[in-house]
């Protein structure tokens, strides 16, 4: 899980939007949904007092969600939407299908693919989605299932997206032993952010996710948008530089009304309502 979940029903309007029609749900919204349709990627964008929370639910159970030519293709073309939408705050990947998140490649689909063909282009430019997701802040919720280290070789900025995570040394063992690792041990090398117990429904790192998403939705969303650029870019370079920029970040939340709604908040001792200009 990208991104977080809870065993109970949010008692919100979810539209559901697929990608030739939108359903609007009045009923309560379970965590657990499970839907009857073969669309591959099903994308949720919540209402109520979870506005902001899109929810994209991966949905190939007859080949455990793994990643094939029209799974990339519609991830690309979702994402590349979605990021240009300025009323989402959080973005959550998240399994529609019991008992996985997403079993990797398509290999079936893959042993007829040319490895210049752009197909193969498609699969490698998403099949690590969380390193994608630039406009979005992620993080990574798992529960204790366990992990393929091969996952995070070649061709699909492994080599180069978990040294910056885990470390050189760390991901050097990882991918040169193929090692399977589960929840607790991604946890402790901090590859995951949060690693939680399954619950009775399958759905605990959805609830986590979630629980995470509403604690950020409420935050200041030009803020949100400068600190993360100010701790991506920053940490590529050196301390002064990345000093200098996080400046650079600030200059551009002064101007804003949303810092001036923060101090009068904090002034009048009630919750700010940030807007996003």
């Amino acid at each position: 899980m990208i991104m977080f979940c809870r065993n109970k029903l949010l008692r919100d309007v979810a539209t559901l939007s697929f990608r030739n029609h939108k359903v609007s749900i009045s009923k309560p919204f379970s965590t657990t949904l499970c839907l009857k349709t073969d669309e591959e990627l099903v994308t949720t964008h919540l209402d109520g007092d979870l506005t902001g929370i899109t929810i994209l639910g991966i949905n190939r159970p007859q080949s455990r969600n793994s990643i094939g030519k029209n799974l990339s293709r519609m991830l690309i073309e979702t994402v590349d939407e979605l990021k240009y939408d300025p009323n989402i705050r959080v973005l959550i990947v998240r399994s529609m299908v019991p008992g996985i998140f997403c079993a990797g490649a398509d290999l079936k689909e893959r042993r007829t693919m040319k490895e210049k063909c752009p197909a193969m282009q498609a699969y490698r430019s998403y099949i690590f989605i969380y390193f994608k997701t630039k406009p979005f802040n992620h993080f990574f919720v798992f529960t204790e299932k366990k992990l393929i280290a091969q996952y995070f070789c070649c061709c699909t900025g492994g080599t180069q997206n978990l040294a910056r995570v885990v470390g050189p040394s760390i991901a050097k063992e990882l991918i040169y032993t193929a090692r399977v690792i589960d929840g607790n041990e991604a946890h402790r090398i901090g590859l995951v952010n949060h690693i939680v117990p399954q619950n009775e429904n399958g759905d605990a790192a959805f609830t986590k996710s979630l629980e995470l998403a509403k604690e950020i939705v409420p935050q200041g969303p030009i803020a949100l948008r400068m600190a993360k650029q100010a701790i991506n870019r920053g940490s590529e370079v050196d301390l002064s530089s990345g000093l200098a920029f996080e400046q650079a970040c600030y200059a551009q939340v002064i101007p804003t009304k949303d810092r001036l709604e923060g101090l009068t908040a904090f002034k009048e001792k009630r919750k700010p309502n940030y807007k996003g200009h």
